[in-house]
């Protein structure tokens, strides 16, 4: 099985980017299953039901969040009704949504993905991540060999803890959040294949996707500004993950970043 990951679709830019850019992305590694994170994907912050729409429309199967899950007014109702979206999972219970859920891939094959949002340096005060996923891990494992994370968070040590910490029991750990792709794609030991960070989808001429000119503002004056989304030449960041259905143990992990001309 093949499952191909997007990383963090920043704004307008990110959802053009994978309009454009992912029919050929397909065609070239022909995935079995299209998971992106979209927390960013309104206005750079944040997820509506028309942005979201748009994505699927794009291809994508399944979009994960973060942090922002909640930015956006009138999501509470989306995020319950729509089956394809996922919050983070370590949430206090009761809060709209769902963590994680069993997906039936290309191939007919059942995969279970899980969102997880870190501790460090986040604002939220969300309960432990590590141990909120024994328990989805377990009921996941009745289900399919095959489970993928969303860990979403700043620190890469604590994303990188937690694929050791899973290694053996899910078939790969991706990162999001921090927009930077890392170079430290691997296979663990127990077959786990995990990256600190995929990368960001939405501007290359920006900060994290944000106009340049506003975080250097920021950094120069520490006076608040509202952040906007840059446009131009844009990139579509990544992972291709290849797994063997019958173990849940992943084979393969490949990076992969393709760049968009300016509009």
């Amino acid at each position: 099985m093949k499952i191909l990951f997007i990383g963090d679709i920043v704004g307008k830019p990110g959802r053009r980017t994978v309009a454009e850019l992912l029919p050929g992305v397909k065609a070239d590694v022909s995935p079995d299953f299209i998971v992106a994170n979209g927390e960013n994907i309104a206005g750079g912050i944040g997820v509506t039901k028309e942005t979201a729409l748009e994505v699927f429309r794009s291809g994508v199967d399944v979009l994960t969040l973060g942090n922002h899950v909640f930015a956006r007014k009138d999501v509470c109702q989306f995020l319950d009704e729509e089956p394809r979206i996922l919050r983070p999972a370590n949430y206090p219970a009761g809060v709209p949504g769902r963590g994680w859920a069993v997906y039936s891939a290309g191939t007919g094959q059942a995969i279970a993905l899980i969102n997880l949002s870190g501790r460090v340096f986040m604002a939220e005060h969300l309960e432990d991540p590590f141990r909120v996923s024994d328990g989805i891990l377990e009921e996941a494992a009745a289900r399919t060999k095959v489970v993928l994370v969303d860990f979403h968070g700043e620190a890469t040590s604590e994303k990188g803890a937690f694929a050791w910490y899973a290694d053996g029991r899910v078939t790969a750990v991706v990162g999001t959040h921090t927009h930077v792709q890392t170079a430290d794609e691997r296979i663990l030991p127990g077959g786990t294949a995990c990256i600190t960070d995929v990368g960001m989808t939405g501007p290359v001429d920006s900060v994290i996707g944000v106009r340049k000119e506003l975080i250097i503002s920021r950094f120069l004056t520490q006076m608040p500004n509202k952040f906007e989304v840059a446009d131009g030449e844009a990139v579509l960041s990544a992972v291709l993950i290849e797994a063997d259905p019958a173990t849940g143990r992943a084979l393969r992990i490949e990076r992969i970043q393709v760049n968009r001309a300016p509009a």
